[in-house]
């Protein structure tokens, strides 16, 4: 699914990524962690074949990163930053465009709506006008619509409610049930512990550290050094 060697992204002239390894199966929830500027928005971005290599090896659902990143963007979805939305469009006519663009139906986005709460009367209201919260909800659904099977999500618990986190780990959890993989990034450690396989931390580009699920009664002075835990 996921596949990097020696992996280096710059943002400008910085390196932002300065040598990931790392491989990440199919149906793998994976939580990424670290301070704001470690790489973490990057390491995302990349996979999603928005920011090219700079060197090392990055294969993504099965294609070479640098030889081409246009496939893997129509087989990927992000949530992040950006909204990915049409600001003239509706709500609607936005979520019709994405679940064409996928083969999805109309209904497919409209329930995604409901679920992460976009009240029926957004509907038809220009993007333009939402706030920054409901657009971020749009976006998700848009994402969903598309129906990736590589989920990359920046913060995807930001500003909701605990209602609306509830329902992101929900469509996190049945994502990967049907065969998706999932990476995420979150500051809510004890709620996105719960919801990853995986939890990587990343500190000036590089993954320093890794716990497994079946890691976590381990405590402080045994826990697994990153180099002995074997590959997924």
């Amino acid at each position: 699914m996921v596949q990097l060697r020696s992996a280096v992204a710059l943002v400008g002239r910085f390196p932002a990524l300065a040598g990931v390894d790392l491989d990440v199966s199919d149906s793998q929830i994976v939580l990424l962690s670290g301070h704001n500027g470690a790489g973490k928005s990057t390491l995302l971005r990349l996979c999603a074949g928005l920011v090219p290599l700079a060197s090392g090896s990055a294969v993504v659902l099965g294609n070479d990163l640098g030889k081409s990143r246009s496939a893997v963007r129509r087989r990927v979805g992000l949530l992040g930053h950006e909204t990915f939305l049409y600001e003239d469009l509706t709500v609607r006519e936005n979520l019709d465009f994405w679940s064409r663009a996928a083969g999805a139906t109309k209904e497919d986005g409209l329930s995604a709506l409901d679920r992460l709460g976009v009240a029926s009367r957004l509907h038809d209201v220009n993007v333009r006008g939402l706030s920054a919260g409901q657009r971020r909800r749009v976006s998700f659904a848009a994402m969903i619509c598309r129906r990736p099977e590589l989920w990359l999500l920046d913060e995807p618990h930001a500003g909701l409610d605990a209602a609306g986190r509830d329902t992101v780990d929900s469509l996190v959890t049945e994502a990967a049930a049907h065969g998706a993989t999932v990476l995420f990034v979150s500051h809510e450690l004890d709620r996105a512990d719960a919801l990853a396989d995986r939890h990587l931390v990343i500190d000036s580009g590089i993954i320093v550290d890794e716990t497994r699920r079946a890691d976590t009664s381990t405590t402080d002075s045994d826990s697994v050094p990153l180099g002995a835990i074997p590959d997924a």
